[in-house]
């Protein structure tokens, strides 16, 4: 198991991409904080999942992402658990579909908040304990639009390209520290979030969901195929390993080609 006795944060980690890295990392013999908001009970259940089929401590931690220092206390409590954090995953995220003049303030901070100040907060905290073990990973879960722009979505295309030049700018900071810093930048990763922008994209652009699936969210990807989460925690767990201390300061597509046009 190569992340054994390495602790991880996934943010947002209750469901979709993040949850898959979790269970992805736990399996790599990680402990592991999950992190999100949802039911309860399901939460509950996922983190009993983790602990029992994997074999390895899982603690959940409620941080709210708009809030800087509650993402300080998620690191301090992963760090009073396991003391210290070696493994960071700045996977929290929300989306937004609105044309720029009719876009609603408070959704526009929130967006940017959570998909980009909030990796802010969490790199901040978790660095120090990297830094004392001479050895860490950061990977920030982006976006095909850290690299592309889509109409629609200013909120969250201008977040994901700042987690584009965050994850540069960090990564050459940390780089004689033992410390890697990547983003995975996935294509339509059929997920709770993508599932929830369809009806507002059917609304921008008064189409059918069989339209908005085929003709907008797929018409990106060359293979007309999502991407899964599977494929995508599957990276994740080859940036933590020893194979990838030499990849740093990147931003990896995953995206079934979309990026290549």
């Amino acid at each position: 198991m190569t992340l054994k006795n390495k602790t991880a944060i996934v943010t947002g980690s209750t469901s979709g991409i993040g949850l898959a890295i979790a269970r992805a990392f736990a399996a790599e013999g990680a402990n592991i904080v999950i992190n999100g908001l949802g039911d309860a009970d399901a939460i509950e259940a996922e983190r009993v999942a983790i602990e029992r089929e994997f074999n390895v401590p899982c603690i959940y931690v409620r941080a709210d992402m708009m809030r800087g220092e509650e993402i300080t206390g998620m690191v301090a409590a992963a760090s009073e658990r396991f003391g210290g954090c070696d493994i960071l995953v700045n996977n929290a995220g929300i989306q937004f579909v609105s044309p720029i003049d009719a876009f609603p303030d408070d959704k526009w901070e929130a967006v940017i908040r959570i998909n980009l100040v909030a990796a802010f907060y969490s790199i901040k905290a978790a660095l120090p304990h990297m830094k004392s073990r001479g050895w860490g990973r950061i990977v920030n879960v982006a976006s095909a639009h850290a690299l592309v722009a889509s109409p629609y979505k200013s909120a969250y295309v201008a977040a994901k390209h700042g987690i584009a030049g965050l994850t540069k700018t960090v990564a050459l900071e940390v780089a004689e520290a033992g410390i890697t810093v990547n983003a995975i930048a996935p294509g339509y990763v059929w997920t709770p979030l993508v599932e929830r922008q369809i009806p507002d994209t059917m609304a921008a652009r008064s189409l059918t969901r069989e339209q908005v699936i085929q003709d907008v969210l797929l018409e990106a990807q060359p293979t007309k195929r999502f991407v899964t989460v599977e494929q995508v925690a599957a990276l994740a767990v080859y940036l933590c390993s020893e194979a990838a201390a030499s990849v740093t300061g990147t931003v990896m597509p995953i995206d079934g080609g979309w990026t290549a046009h």
